[in-house]
């Protein structure tokens, strides 16, 4: 049985992540920090599947303790975990909260994944490394789409963080021959993303006022522009990167390009609402630096992987829109909603 520790598995990419690997039988290990709050609504399924299952092509979830600020945790858990495969998808992924919360993101998103680094270094283990880079490591470029060649420029406290661990996986690739990828990723979301990640904050926010719920919903730059698709397609890609018989980068993206005006139109939509009637903007939501337009080029993960997306845009915000709709009837349903009200 193949085993992987994913840190960050109670996260939208490390609970799809966790799927993928256990439906291939591998023995996963979830990084997890010990604290009193346990939010692991996103790996439940998992822990009881594990758990119930007694299929032979079924994995193994296993939760273990530590934290990215904390080095000696890291190298304790690798060496009893002992796995074949790293994914280091744990940080402060919100590229907003980044400006608020600098230091943080520094010290979590670059320096833990030295801490990681390190750790698989001195434990000398034959170990596959898949770190999680981002297509915020471009910043502002003209010439798009965005591929392993364009220049980065990174644009918040997030981007730079990100930079510093992408060069670090490169070092220790180049520096002691392991076996160290990035993968870059574009904007991936799911009906698992966070609530304050703008996606979700519009699915959310269109079936609540469907619902009547909430009048309005506040929002900041509404003409900026992602490469959106599908997280759990983009964590295949995370596992094709490790096994392939040389370590290298990939830019995982859809080539395609929407506003998120576009995103709106299409959330409120399948709703059968106009989302100009109910949407608002505040200038507390905008970046300090904004990066407007983001596009990917993903030939290399096409040509190399044998990778591609294969759910669409419209798909996607369907999925998020069907999903938040029927999680908001559930909790208010009978309690404060009468049927006829209901989609």
């Amino acid at each position: 049985m193949k085993s992987a520790l994913i840190t960050g598995i109670t996260g939208q990419d490390g609970s799809y992540l966790a799927e993928i690997l256990l439906a291939k039988g591998y023995r996963v290990y979830g990084l997890v920090r010990r604290s009193s709050s346990l939010a692991r609504n996103r790996i439940d399924h998992l822990q009881r599947m594990s758990a119930s299952s007694g299929e032979r092509h079924h994995g193994v979830l296993q939760l273990v303790y530590g934290d990215m600020n904390d080095g000696a945790s890291l190298r304790h858990i690798v060496d009893e975990a002992r796995p074949d495969e790293v994914y280091n998808l744990a940080g402060q992924s919100h590229v907003r909260v980044s400006f608020d919360v600098p230091e943080h993101t520094a010290d979590i998103d670059a320096l833990g994944t030295l801490r990681l680094l390190e750790a698989l270094r001195e434990t000398k283990l034959d170990v596959r490394f898949y770190q999680a880079s981002s297509s915020e490591l471009f910043g502002a470029r003209d010439a798009l789409p965005l591929n392993e060649s364009s220049p980065f420029r990174p644009r918040s406290p997030y981007a730079v963080a990100k930079l510093f661990a992408y060069w670090t996986t490169v070092n220790y690739r180049e520096s002691y021959g392991m076996y160290a990828v990035n993968g870059i990723l574009f904007n991936h979301e799911s009906p698992r993303r966070g609530e304050n990640f703008v996606t979700r904050k519009i699915t959310l926010g269109a079936a609540s006022i469907k619902l009547g719920i909430q009048s309005k919903l506040v929002l900041g730059n509404l003409d900026a522009k992602r490469d959106w698709g599908y997280a759990r397609d983009y964590m295949e890609a995370a596992w094709l990167m490790l096994q392939q018989p040389a370590p290298d980068d990939y830019v995982v993206a859809t080539g395609e390009s929407h506003s998120i005006k576009d995103f709106l139109s299409e959330a409120f939509g399948c709703l059968d609402l106009d989302w100009q009637q109910y949407v608002e903007t505040d200038a507390r939501y905008m970046r300090p630096a904004e990066v407007e337009t983001v596009i990917g080029d993903a030939t290399k993960a096409r040509r190399v992987l044998g990778w591609q997306p294969r759910t669409s845009f419209r798909e996607l915000v369907r999925m998020m829109v069907d999903h938040d709709l029927g999680q908001l009837r559930k909790e208010v349903g009978s309690s404060l909603l009468h049927p006829e009200k209901l989609v």
